[in-house]
């Protein structure tokens, strides 16, 4: 929840660009806008595989003594899997955001898919016991994508490289929840399976799918850690990047939290909060059953409004659709932070921050406001989620991509990562080094920045 959604600042890994000087220039802005602006040719953001050339179903795992086997298969939407079943799977991790009615909302609302760029391509495998019915065991959520846009992972510069070689970028297979730089994602697996096997068989797949299609690379990304050796042992580069995100340091209110700065910032902080007394404003949280449902139409348009200020860089991704079915599917998940003008009626917020919530972890989405307020931006977005993730034990919370300005509130910079499969041995022998030398930078730079946190209490764990 940032002011700018794509902060084009420098950073380490830009920087680690410029100075290997590996990839080169960029080829010019006409090129360079198509690939990743609104303004592309709709053929490349449009296309869609041929059907003929995707994998058959497949066997795998299977022996001629056994009367066990699985079976591997593509899908083109979540819905051709029973909720439950894909549920059973998704709902054991920490994330919300591979859920099958998150996806399907994204899916069935227009947002994901063939005409934005984002054609549903979902890996999975069934377990087949003779005389039962197949059985969920495994699944990959992917997309085949015509652009980079609403990756929050910028690889333009390896698209740039690719077209001075010669390579097609595009299409290109991504592993993540759209529009949604959150971590979290690996392969959804029944843990009674042999996950190594299981896995080996499907990115073995994901090999043969993109030889068939001629797609130069697959990639993973905002992984679970935990995932990434995994990945790794099966030829897997690893990009890493950086995220701001809060930690619960044991807090029992939010003074405790102020007690973790210096003197002079728990000042500014608590001037920024005495700025919502001063505008005549008041903060509310809804969760759950409590939000009113006329909230999704209202932070859609809040959503909408707050990305058009920016023009054609404005990441505006999400339909109507998709906030308004959120109510009936999704909202025991969501936290509203509602502003209300104390002089008004307090039934239509003035400005309004949408997050999403699963046990322990609170993860900050959109925000907006009618006008300029001083201040409100923090409030909702930062100072009002905190105070209710420490009232119901929330102990991580990713406000978002991007803001230099969460450093001086509380958000350490922390690490994360994204993993690519390249398949062309030139692209690869290029990147590879350049990756190396990049995430060293990175690194570097993650310590620069937390070495500058406002901080006086030497336990704070990072």
């Amino acid at each position: 929840m940032v002011a700018n959604p794509h902060n084009w600042g420098e950073s380490g890994s830009s920087k680690a660009l410029r100075l290997c000087g590996a990839l080169g220039k960029s080829g010019g802005w006409v090129r360079n806008f198509w690939l990743w602006g609104s303004d592309r040719p709709s053929g490349l953001a449009k296309k869609r595989l041929n059907p003929s050339l995707l994998l058959s179903p497949m066997s795998i795992l299977s022996s001629p003594s056994s009367t066990l086997h699985c079976r591997l298969t593509w899908l083109d939407q979540v819905a051709q899997v029973p909720q439950s079943q894909w549920d059973a799977l998704a709902k054991p991790l920490p994330t919300p955001f591979f859920t099958w009615d998150w996806l399907h909302n994204l899916e069935s609302s227009g947002s994901a898919t063939v005409e934005s760029g984002w054609q549903p391509c979902h890996q999975v495998v069934w377990r087949e016991e003779q005389g039962q019915e197949s059985r969920l065991v495994a699944a990959a959520p992917l997309y085949v994508k015509g652009h980079s846009y609403g990756e929050f992972v910028f690889d333009h510069q390896w698209a740039d490289l690719a077209y001075r070689l010669g390579l097609e970028y595009y299409p290109k297979l991504l592993g993540m929840s759209p529009f949604t730089p959150a971590v979290g994602y690996r392969f959804l697996m029944d843990p009674a399976e042999d996950e190594l096997t299981l896995t080996r068989a499907m990115l073995s797949a994901i090999d043969q799918f993109c030889d068939r299609n001629r797609i130069l690379g697959c990639h993973f990304l905002y992984v679970d850690e935990a995932w990434k050796p995994l990945l790794e042992s099966h030829g897997y580069l690893t990009w890493m990047h950086h995220n701001s995100v809060w930690h619960n340091q044991g807090f029992q209110t939010f003074d405790d939290y102020l007690q973790m700065f210096n003197a002079n910032q728990r000042r500014n902080i608590k001037r920024e909060r005495k700025a919502m007394d001063t505008a005549g404003l008041v903060l509310k949280t809804f969760s759950g059953d409590e939000i009113p449902h006329h909230f999704f139409s209202e932070m859609y348009w809040f959503y909408s409004d707050h990305c058009d200020k920016f023009g054609w860089w404005g990441s505006k991704y999400l339909t109507k659709s998709f906030f308004e079915k959120l109510h009936h599917t999704f909202r025991e998940h969501l936290l509203f932070v509602a502003a209300f003008d104390q002089q008004k009626d307090d039934r239509h917020p003035v400005g309004m921050s949408f997050c999403v919530y699963k046990g322990d972890r609170l993860y900050g989405r959109y925000w907006g406001s009618r006008r300029d307020y001083d201040c409100l931006h923090f409030n909702a977005c930062y100072y009002s989620p905190i105070d209710w993730a420490i009232d119901h034990n929330i102990q991580i919370f990713d406000p978002g991509a991007g803001g230099a300005h969460k450093k001086r509130r509380g958000f350490p910079a922390t690490p994360h990562y994204s993993l690519h499969r390249l398949y062309d041995d030139r692209f690869r022998h290029i990147l590879a080094p350049y990756l190396a030398r990049v995430n060293e930078i990175e690194k570097q730079e993650i310590e620069a920045i937390n070495e500058e946190l406002p901080f006086t209490r030497p336990e704070v764990t990072i």
